[in-house]
């Protein structure tokens, strides 16, 4: 299984565009603060991208977003009750 089938990884990516879309910030302007075109944010979005650990603490730094606040325990618990 490729890890961005994972569910654990599919759950993260949910909870970062409910985060993104939480702060009003488009795809276009989370990109701008990245310094990467859209299409990155887009593919990792729909997942034909994975995010490694630094590009993700870049992703939630980008949207003033702490670590904690991502809350991965709770993500990884649900996930593995599948």
């Amino acid at each position: 299984m490729r890890s961005i089938h994972d569910p654990r990884y599919q759950d993260l990516i949910k909870k970062l565009i409910e985060l993104r879309e939480s702060k009003n910030v488009t795809q276009v302007e989370l990109a701008r603060l990245l310094n990467k075109p859209q299409s990155y944010v887009s593919k990792v979005e729909i997942l034909e991208r994975r995010l490694d650990v630094i590009e993700l603490m870049d992703w939630l730094t980008a949207l003033s977003i702490g670590f904690e606040e991502l809350n991965l325990k709770k993500i990884l618990a649900i996930s593995l009750k599948v």
